[in-house]
């Protein structure tokens, strides 16, 4: 087996997907592109991916299988400054959890919960 990234790629399930998808591209200043589901049970928009590059894809789901919250796993954004983006979050409808904060050698990283319950972080070196 070859060597690879241990996530190949992340759903953030969401309840009202609009909601989350003008959440995220106000925090995160993307654009998310809507995209197809093969079982047809998904409504799906991914976020910018390029599958040539470092680190993993993903979408926000809308899915009758899953359910947005709390208490599960975490995902961290990357960003150049996770305070830059941290700074969007309460007007797009969101939470800081736990401002900017020293991870070490590490770097920074904010947590902060979105418009649907889930918490996430942003990560930055600065």
């Amino acid at each position: 087996m070859s060597k690879m990234n241990a996530i190949g790629w992340f759903d953030i399930y969401v309840d009202d997907l609009d909601r989350a998808v003008e959440f995220y591209e106000t925090v995160l200043g993307c654009k998310l592109e809507p995209m197809g589901d093969p079982t047809g049970e998904l409504q799906m928009m991914s976020f910018p991916t390029d599958m040539n590059t470092y680190g993993a894809g993903g979408a926000l789901s809308k899915s009758p299988h899953a359910r947005p919250g709390a208490g599960g796993t975490t995902l961290y954004f990357n960003a150049q400054d996770c305070a830059v983006e941290e700074a969007r979050v309460d007007a797009a409808g969101g939470t800081v959890i736990r401002p900017k904060f020293s991870i070490g050698d590490f770097g920074w990283v904010s947590l902060c919960q979105d418009t649907e319950g889930n918490i996430f972080g942003i990560s930055s070196m600065r």
